[in-house]
């Protein structure tokens, strides 16, 4: 059934789409956190205001949000389909842009933005693999899983490298914040192109497509109950926890562990080289898994690699004491441990993605991948909790913590199996 089928080169178009709208999604999570010393200056008066807000709560909301509307979102692509799943979070971006870029000097107007973001975007994470079946053979879902993700960390390099280039951010200026309200209102017009094309051009699959998607999937219900029986499927969740959830503390407190290593202004450049080193591996990585039909071999190598890149970030203050580095090498080795660290474990996500898809059948896709998401954004929640309270004063050790949580990451990628990859048949044709 599957054999015969000769898919679309519109499905190129359709990814180019979807990446998009995946770009500024990301964009718009992080575009404080790589000034967040800045924002504080900017907004000094509304903080005092409102009490309960702070610029990591912009970030964090995020995260917050997608604990509740994970599972809905889930269940809304898998019920009504990927592209009302996408459509609503399309519209959802329009709102929350045009929120904060017209009311960037307000703070809670941004927050109430970012709330609208928020909500919008696991109905476009949670709908990767659903798409990559419905769009592509089946020896092209984990690049196109890779390529998605790729989108996401693009998305967050602009906030990192962008934003701290759009506003005044050296302490010794006159002008220091100026430019955040620019900032947001530049922001929102790629985010309301992105949303507008894709609801203008956007199918949810291809309209000779021979065979019904859904026919072999069991229910949202039924697919939950079906991954948590699968031991394979508990081991990756509890990879995702630690992996995801690193991830997820770094990129929000990146300014916080710039200035936890005593760098000075804030530039964004130990989040922007972690995303590079993303981008390069999750091309190269879901790759390479696709070619040689391998999921689980991939998966050791990124968290082999992991250990000695989180340990590099975590303990570059004690390696220059120890060597009596200047802070100047100090920030160097941080720079390049956090590229390798982006290399290996973001590549290691739409591998995870592809591969408890195929081990989970007839799990629906974008159930499975939302409970991936969501236990790594639970873990995320928690520890970037634990590394802000008391002013970030448990960051050094939780950076600490991260290096033995890697080491057992490794451990537990041995105990998984490989998936079936390998006797599926694949449609060659293009």
């Amino acid at each position: 059934m599957h054999i015969n089928y000769k898919y679309p080169k519109t499905r190129w178009f359709m990814l180019f789409l979807f990446m998009f709208l995946t770009i500024v999604i990301e964009l718009q999570w992080l575009t404080h956190a790589p000034i967040a010393r800045v924002a504080e200056n900017f907004y000094s008066d509304q903080l005092q205001i409102y009490s309960w807000l702070s610029i990591d709560s912009i970030a964090l909301v995020f995260m917050i949000t997608y604990l509740i509307m994970c599972l809905p979102a889930s269940y809304i692509i898998d019920t009504y389909g990927v592209k009302t799943g996408l459509n609503i979070g399309a519209v959802l971006t329009i709102i929350g842009a045009l929120i904060k870029g017209f009311g960037a000097h307000s703070l809670l107007l941004v927050f109430i933005g970012q709330l609208f973001l928020a909500i919008a975007q696991p109905f476009i994470l949670n709908a990767v693999t659903a798409f990559s079946v419905r769009w592509f053979r089946l020896d092209e879902r984990a690049i196109v899983a890779g390529l998605l993700a790729l989108a996401q960390f693009i998305g967050i390099l602009f906030a990192m490298l962008l934003t701290p280039m759009l506003v005044e951010n050296s302490l010794e200026s006159l002008q220091y914040g100026e430019g955040i309200d620019s900032m947001l209102m530049i922001y929102m017009i790629p985010s309301i192109i992105a949303a507008i094309l894709f609801l203008l051009f956007f199918k949810e699959k291809p309209k000779d497509l021979p065979f019904d998607i859904q026919h072999d999937r069991l229910n949202f219900k039924q697919g939950i109950k079906h991954m948590l029986q699968l031991k394979d499927a508990i081991l990756v969740m509890f990879l995702f926890t630690i992996g995801l959830g690193i991830f997820n503390a770094i990129s929000t407190l990146v300014d916080a562990i710039a200035a936890n290593l005593n760098i000075k202004d804030s530039d964004g450049m130990i989040g922007g080289v972690m995303l590079i080193g993303g981008i390069i591996g999750a091309v190269i990585i879901p790759f390479l898994s696709d070619h040689y039909r391998k999921r689980k071999l991939f998966l050791v190598i990124c968290m082999i690699a992991f250990i000695p890149s989180i340990f590099g970030l975590a303990f570059a203050a004690e390696i220059s004491d120890f060597f009596q580095l200047t802070i100047e090498n100090t920030y160097n080795l941080a720079l390049t441990s956090s590229f390798f660290l982006g290399m290996f474990i973001m590549s290691a996500g739409p591998i995870v993605f592809q591969y408890t898809a195929e081990i989970t059948v007839p799990t629906p896709e974008s159930t499975s991948q939302g409970i991936l998401l969501l236990v790594g954004q639970i873990s995320g929640v928690i520890m970037v909790t634990i590394m802000t309270i008391d002013h970030n004063a448990y960051l050094d050790i939780m950076m600490k913590i991260f290096v033995g949580l890697s080491i057992i990451a490794l451990i537990v990628v041995m105990f998984i199996k490989e998936s079936d990859i390998r006797k599926l048949n694949v449609n060659k044709s293009e």
